[in-house]
């Protein structure tokens, strides 16, 4: 029987742990309901921790909500979650969120993200495909909020920008940059 030396043993467990996390989101999946009174609650953080989020909201064509994204990793990493793309404050389509990344990492984290459509074709674009990846299917501006959860809106000029959040609040320097969004069926 073979040994593993230890960084191989590792890298191996990181991947499970990965895997786990991608794949395993189907076994675990919410229901239409539980997504919605999460992106509900994310919708209303949101408001809260940036000033011109009413703002956004209401310019938007559209606003992709996943409230919940676990992403874990020890070595190799993935993260997983499930959201609501809502239009004129109703939502329209399920989806889920996935990424893995390799690289110096170890633990767990949750954030919330948020991605708004300011141009109708990008959400058109967004809406037609069937597993869109950001930073390849399209660019999403990560804003930069200021203190106070201020935001000067006059210089967005992005079609897609979006917001992560994590327990403390705004978190900075974040790219959404390689996760792959796939529409989903919940009942």
């Amino acid at each position: 029987m073979p040994r593993f030396s230890p960084p191989t043993h590792v890298l191996i467990l990181g991947l499970f742990a990965a895997l786990g996390l991608t794949c395993g989101g189907t076994a675990l999946a919410k229901s239409a309901a539980e997504i919605d009174a999460e992106v509900n609650a994310a919708l209303e953080t949101f408001k809260k921790e940036t000033g011109a989020a009413e703002e956004l909201l209401a310019k938007s064509d559209g606003v992709l909500v996943f409230p919940k994204v676990i992403k874990a990793g020890l070595g190799i990493g993935g993260e997983y979650g499930e959201g609501a793309l809502r239009i004129d404050g109703k939502t329209v389509d399920y989806y889920s969120t996935a990424a893995a990344s390799i690289g110096l990492q170890i633990g767990a984290q949750s954030k919330t993200v948020i991605i708004l459509f300011l141009q109708q074709a990008a959400l058109d674009k967004f809406r037609a495909s069937s597993g869109w990846e950001a930073g390849v299917d399209g660019s999403v501006a990560v804003v930069q909020v200021g203190a106070g959860g201020s935001l000067d809106t006059t210089n967005i000029k992005d079609p897609i920008i979006g917001f992560v959040l994590d327990q403390k609040g705004l978190m900075a320097n974040i790219t959404l940059e390689g996760a792959k969004m796939t529409k989903i069926v919940r009942d």
